[in-house]
């Protein structure tokens, strides 16, 4: 009898290793099919990936630490992965599907995605990672609420709104791999913006006179920086990746590559309706869309001029993001203060500097971090670590700091970390164009950025209070930014450029944050579902 109630006991504890909080928290289970369609973006007909017949996809709405299954199913003639950007996946790189941690799914088959939104809130969204099919569609919106005791600073507003915008190119996906990307040429200027997959007042958003608005807005465009505004209109930033801020009010909000932004509008004008306006930063040419912002008791359209927006100021826009602080009495997705974690106080173990460089390898145009240009392997990283394939990548691969001189190399670049380090990294970008990173499984603090050269004496210029904390932060032209991060949660991440041109062309690498002890408590172990490809195919995951 004691030693069935010892292994009762011993069944008890590994389910608690294994699902953590997970049999407390809800689920949701969605089911997608991915399939060509056409569609109408800029007026002339395209070939568009939809999700459950939809462009841009469902709105994927969750609370904290939800459960979230997702089954997807590739209708498609080639290969398809989708990504979740922003979301943590903690002790779970298994599910962030990117090709350095993920197979794709084949056509005809089908993959479930097992995400807990653990720990997290606020406006994110999902995207196709896989043979530059972010550039046909496939993206969508995510919302993650606060749990109902968990307080808000703000009162609810009476409605949620969510603003996917971005740049667009007529020419299908297809053609833009193959003839510019994969010949190494650059992509021409984008055709124009949408807003919600809708060109020029193209899509609506309607508001009660009087009453308060969340807009979340995702700048989930390919290449180009953008400014937001509404006609006549104040906007109060609420929140940032996750991260509730200080409430300052804006008139026109730069949104960066990959950045999610919230803020409160209030329906306080007279009433008619109203541009919403999206344009775009550094360009050459100006683009510009707008959508229609309309007031229920209207009897008046879209009037007068559009907004003026900044073009190419860069120091309108630094000044901005300095700006941007975090909330610290405010709750995150727990009950206590943003600001009870003092990252200030907290002395990095060490720097890591990595600059960008457009360097031409072989005769084509190709893109690097610290003189390497990642080129994928035959086998996903993580599922060769796993399962300890040689050959398919070294550590070390890439360098801390940026060597001298402007050459590069090919090289499926991995940089190793210790879980639990806390480090300080700093972004240097000697080019001309606005560079935007993104580092998967974190959010990070966003210390400072400045023109120049990054030196130790920059440090005096940090914010070492009241940061935000956000997962995609931007680099001016010949300029330096500077993060810290908490390396806590172990896997296989992936850090990239989120210009996708650069990205695809080699501006990315992965991070190995790792545990030597190879405890269920740091990282789940390999899903019994999860595609084996390459090297791996034909080996075992884990039993039932």
């Amino acid at each position: 009898m004691r030693e069935c109630r010892i292994y009762c006991l011993c069944i008890a504890l590994v389910l608690v290793l294994v699902h953590g909080a997970n049999g407390e928290d809800p689920y949701k289970f969605l089911t997608w099919k991915i399939t060509y369609g056409d569609i109408y973006p800029l007026g002339v007909k395209q070939q568009g990936i939809l999700i459950n017949n939809q462009f841009p996809g469902p709105q994927i709405d969750a609370v904290t630490n939800m459960n979230l299954v997702i089954s997807v199913f590739n209708y498609l003639s080639e290969p398809f992965l989708l990504s979740w950007d922003g979301i943590q996946q903690r002790r779970n790189s298994w599910q962030d599907g990117m090709p350095g941690t993920n197979c794709p799914i084949l056509p005809g088959r089908n993959f479930t995605y097992n995400i807990q939104v653990k720990d997290q809130i606020g406006s994110f969204f999902y995207f196709p990672s896989f043979l530059f099919h972010k550039a046909a569609g496939g993206f969508g919106g995510i919302r993650i609420w606060s749990r109902p005791k968990i307080p808000v600073p703000f009162p609810n507003p009476a409605g949620d709104h969510t603003v996917l915008a971005g740049d667009w190119f007529k020419t299908n996906h297809y053609i833009l791999r193959h003839y510019f990307l994969e010949r190494g040429q650059n992509l021409p200027l984008p055709d124009g913006l949408l807003i919600n997959g809708r060109g020029w007042n193209g899509y609506t958003f309607n508001v009660e006179p009087g009453k308060t608005y969340r807009f979340r807005i995702s700048n989930v465009g390919l290449t180009t920086s953008l400014n937001f505004r509404i006609q006549g209109h104040k906007m109060k930033l609420v929140e940032v990746e996750g991260s509730h801020t200080l409430q300052n009010t804006y008139d026109a909000l730069d949104i960066h590559l990959g950045q999610s932004y919230s803020v409160l509008v209030t329906a306080d004008q007279p009433a008619k309706d109203y541009y919403v306006v999206v344009s775009s930063r550094f360009t050459t040419k100006i683009l510009t869309t707008t959508a229609i912002l309309h007031y229920t008791n209207s009897r008046q359209g879209v009037s007068g001029p559009i907004p003026w927006g900044p073009t190419n100021q860069v120091a309108w826009s630094l000044n901005q993001a300095r700006s941007i602080r975090w909330n610290l009495t405010a709750s995150g997705p727990r009950p206590n203060p943003q600001g009870s974690y003092h990252y200030g106080m907290i002395n990095p173990a060490r720097t890591i500097m990595l600059a960008n460089s457009a360097p031409w390898i072989n005769g084509k145009q190709r893109y690097a971090v610290n003189g390497v240009s990642y080129i994928p392997p035959d086998t996903p990283l993580k599922l060769a670590d796993y399962f300890n394939i040689p050959g398919v990548f070294n550590l070390g691969s890439i360098s801390t700091n940026p060597p001298g001189g402007n050459g590069g190399y090919l090289q499926t670049s991995v940089m190793h970390a210790n879980f639990r380090e806390f480090v300080e990294i700093v972004f240097q970008n000697w080019e001309d164009s606005v560079q935007s990173w993104h580092i998967d499984g974190y959010s990070f603090f966003v210390l400072g950025m400045d023109g120049g050269q990054w030196t130790q004496a920059s440090r005096a210029r940090y914010n070492l209070r009241d940061t935000v904390a956000r997962s995609t932060v931007q680099v001016y032209p010949k300029s330096w930014t500077a993060i810290s991060v908490a390396l806590d949660n172990v896997g296989m991440w992936n850090v990239r450029s989120q210009n996708w041109a650069r990205q695809y062309l080699g501006q990315q690498f992965y991070l190995r944050v790792y545990s030597p002890a190879h405890s269920w408590r740091d990282e789940l172990p390999v899903p019994r579902n999860a595609i084996l490809c390459g090297r791996a195919k034909g080996r075992r995951t884990r039993p039932l």
